[in-house]
């Protein structure tokens, strides 16, 4: 029911919008960030004129016409909330850097604005919270309108084997605005499309291994992961606490930098926290790569042909910003560091979620979840199962000499003798490596065709990874990742920017009507 009555009510929006307003106006073709807040403080543009767009934007085009389905749930506040802000601006008052600015959050974010929070689940779809999470509230204090909530890979990609990105039994299968025949990646799949597509300004992913960066890289945005503890999960639903991470998908570097600024903040309910104070905004230099030893990590790729010679491009640009390229700067022990790193989600996943679940008054336990799913298979296991699940009911508790074993051995191959390791010896400001393949095709028989990707030495280590538009492999998009230690933000984020602006890779996704 909720696929017949979404549109309808976004349909009455629009047409309001539409008698008011012209959607052909310049100033609303492929928005940045920063084109918004110029357009804004000069009042060429008011946020509820940017609302009524990007609402136009997704009924046609997201949850009708081509159905690339990545935003199934408006804010019904979100014009009012609009509205207020327009009221201060012309009062010459200013919340922040997002002052009117729509942004949407993946659906496993807690929101106290009356939308559910489900991580896709038909199990959720009554989780309504009582509060923001700690993330959104300094996102509302930095003056952001939140839009909606970002359809993802149901239980942030962990429940079974041969699933499919993006899938999720609530809201369906979102899909690649570059061809929505093809992937977004996961879990943070709606976020990705969400901003390729031009359904909003912002959205908010989040990442156990991979799941801001692979599908900003295979929707043609930028992805930040941030270091672990510098943005609070507090109100997120987990699925491993020792890797979960919020972070900003933008169409820029600025955009996603600007989010993250407003994102950090200490967090005493946050186990992880980690105080951090200096704006990452001066870090935004167009000479941000001269003399930066950048090591290679040759044993990140090699999976696909055509994204290698892409990323040869990519390293003639890099030498062309200043950048002092080295070659063979390989992180060891990966595949140690993975088998460690499943064990540690298995167990983690099981008490984080329960422990979640039991805070938010759902009525379920992770046990409860498997029963529930059996219960209504013809929509929950009707492409792929449940594996993960039942592995992760099986474990026996985090004090249990193998999870605590597994973590450590983790942390320590992919941190101090992986990551730090390679860094020092080499003597390097950062590594880099393309961040995945080019999307694949959707498959709900397969799964997911997955070749390798550069995300698991970042995710494990708890260490930040920026991906940014590498160019295009057989016209769809791909990613190149920067990555470095603890707390290397601003390293790596001067390293992105240069790259950036000079090569200019990302184009905007050509979406018609059916």
């Amino acid at each position: 029911m909720w696929r017949l009555l979404l549109p309808l009510w976004l349909t009455s929006v629009s047409l309001t919008a539409n008698a008011q307003q012209s959607f052909d106006d310049e100033k609303f073709n492929d928005l940045t960030l920063t084109k918004a807040q110029q357009l804004l403080a000069s009042k060429k543009l008011t946020s509820v004129e940017l609302v009524n767009f990007y609402l136009h934007r997704i009924e046609q085009y997201d949850q009708t016409g081509p159905s690339v389905n990545s935003v199934p749930v408006i804010n019904p506040m979100a014009l009012a909330i609009a509205k207020q802000l327009d009221n201060e601006r012309a009062k010459g008052q200013s919340r922040g850097p997002l002052h009117g600015i729509p942004v949407v959050l993946k659906d496993n974010i807690d929101t106290g604005d009356g939308m559910a929070n489900t991580a896709g689940s038909l199990a959720l779809k009554n989780n309504y919270p009582t509060q923001d999470a700690h993330l959104v509230a300094k996102l509302r204090e930095a003056g952001a309108i939140i839009l909606g909530k970002a359809n993802l890979s149901e239980w942030a990609n962990f429940r079974g084997y041969k699933s499919s990105s993006g899938w999720s039994g609530l809201w369906g299968q979102t899909k690649n605005p570059h061809n929505i025949n093809y992937s977004t990646c996961g879990s943070s799949a709606g976020s990705g499309a969400a901003v390729a597509g031009d359904f909003a300004l912002l959205a908010i992913g989040t990442e156990t291994d991979g799941s801001i960066t692979c599908p900003s890289a295979l929707t043609g945005i930028v992805g930040i992961k941030p270091t672990l503890g510098t943005v609070s999960r507090q109100g997120i639903i987990p699925l491993a606490h020792s890797q979960d991470t919020a972070g900003p998908m933008a169409k820029t570097v600025a955009g996603a930098v600007t989010a993250l600024d407003a994102m950090r903040n200490f967090d005493a309910k946050d186990p992880n926290a980690i105080k951090t104070t200096d704006s990452l905004l001066p870090h935004l230099k167009l000479n941000g790569l001269k003399g930066k030893r950048i090591g290679i990590v040759r044993n990140l790729m090699g999976y696909h042909k055509g994204l290698d010679a892409q990323f040869d491009i990519a390293i003639a640009d890099l030498k062309k910003r200043g950048a002092i390229i080295v070659d063979n700067a390989d992180i060891p022990n990966l595949e140690q560091a993975g088998e460690y790193e499943f064990t540690v989600l298995l167990y983690e996943f099981k008490h984080d979620l329960n422990k979640y679940l039991t805070a938010a008054n759902t009525g379920f336990t992770l046990k409860k979840l498997i029963e529930f799913n059996k219960k209504h298979a013809d929509k929950e296991l009707v492409h792929f199962g449940q594996e993960l699940f039942v592995q992760a009911q099986a474990t026996a508790g985090i004090t249990d000499k193998a999870y605590l074993n597994a973590r450590q051995q983790a942390q320590q191959l992919m941190g101090k003798n992986g990551i730090d390791k390679v860094l020092k010896k080499h003597k390097l400001d950062l590594l880099i490596a393309p961040t995945t393949q080019p999307a694949w095709k959707i498959d709900w028989k397969n799964g997911d065709e997955y070749l390798g990707s550069a995300t698991s030495p970042a995710a494990i280590s708890g260490y930040p990874h920026i991906t940014v538009p590498m160019g295009f492999v057989d016209n769809l998009p791909v990613g190149l990742s920067f990555f470095g230690g603890f707390l290397s933000e601003p390293t790596l984020i001067e390293a992105a920017y240069d790259f950036e602006q000079a090569t200019q890779y990302r184009r905007q996704p050509k979406l018609a009507l059916n």
